[in-house]
């Protein structure tokens, strides 16, 4: 006996074709190339979740380099200077803290200095 599959097969489709919205072409509206198209996407959305890590990573040590070299230091000396002050605070809270509240950023980077000893 013959398999049919009319509501199952149309929201299989309607699910895929969902996952496609906003692909331009028959990467949105033919089957076959939509199937393609989601795999490839899903490759790169995996990939890209750690390069957006790697990419906020490197904007925090950014701006706390910036900010910490107005102050008289380097970026390099700062992180050592937080180990030794026994201080533990995280590079996005950090950065955070060095655009938005100044005033904390720069009693922090006044310890560092103590405990660096200059």
């Amino acid at each position: 006996m013959r398999v049919q599959r009319g509501a199952a097969r149309h929201q299989s489709k309607k699910r895929i074709f969902k996952r496609a919205k906003g692909f331009r072409g028959g990467r949105g509206k033919l089957l076959r190339s939509v199937k393609e198209t989601i795999v490839r996407a899903n490759c790169y959305a995996t990939r890209d979740r750690r390069v957006r890590k790697r990419e906020f990573r490197a904007l925090w040590i950014t701006r706390i380099n910036a900010a910490v070299r107005q102050l008289g230091l380097r970026y390099s000396e700062f992180i050592a200077g937080l180990n030794k002050a026994n201080i533990v605070l995280d590079r996005k809270t950090l950065a955070e803290m060095a655009v938005a509240d100044n005033a904390a950023f720069v009693k922090v980077v006044n310890s560092v200095k103590t405990a660096l000893g200059k």
